[in-house]
């Protein structure tokens, strides 16, 4: 499986801060390409033509490689639309999780979990696509501290299903985060190939 790491409109170092906070070794795993992060500062986080031709240009990437994306704030728009390309063409997502993409409808044929920084938005969020979990900081945080500081962020994690929240469980925004990787197993090597070409339009 490849993490594929989708920041909004911000300073990067806060993307590096949020990375420290999730993964003791995310500069190894970047380096080995189980982990990729997609150059938004370069381009507009809503673009998802420009994230897919980020995507499609990794060598490593085939279709039998799931990818997972994590997408904060804007770059929630443009990796969902990279997400349904990437699977039109033939690859795999194995789930998605939307940190603070507050307005965005966040739908697809992949378990989509959404984090917020506060109980207003995830109710509000919550009544736009579906969600197979979430997490929302109690107390709450400002926008970019929960991109910023996973690790500290305390809040609720609702186990629900399609009607109703099940039970809640107080958690740290990285642990949620966590969880949810270890649930879809361990970081893998990739094989040779591409799973598309670049798009030109």
């Amino acid at each position: 499986m490849t993490i594929v790491i989708c920041p909004g409109m911000h300073d990067p170092k806060l993307t590096e801060q949020f990375l420290e906070g999730l993964f003791v070794h995310w500069q190894s795993l970047s380096q080995s390409g189980e982990l990729l992060i997609c150059p938004t500062q370069n381009y507009s986080p809503y673009s998802a033509i420009d994230i897919l031709n980020f995507l499609c240009i990794k060598k490593q990437l085939t279709k039998n490689v799931p990818l997972l994306f994590i997408a904060f704030s804007a770059g929630v728009v443009g990796a969902v639309g990279a997400a349904w390309g990437w699977q039109l063409r033939g690859g795999q997502v194995k789930a998605f999780v939307a940190i603070d993409g507050w307005g965005m409808p966040v739908e697809g044929n992949f378990p989509i979990y959404k984090v917020s920084h506060d109980h207003f938005t995830h109710w509000s969020w919550g009544l736009l696509g579906t969600v197979n979990e979430s997490f929302y900081a109690h107390p709450s945080v400002e926008h970019l501290e929960i991109w910023r500081s996973p690790q500290t962020t305390t809040g609720w994690w609702l186990h629900q299903n399609s009607i109703e929240v099940k039970t809640a469980s107080p958690v740290t925004a990285a642990e949620f985060i966590r969880i949810i990787l270890e649930n879809y197993g361990e970081l893998s090597s990739f094989s040779d190939g591409e799973v598309c070409s670049i798009i030109n339009n």
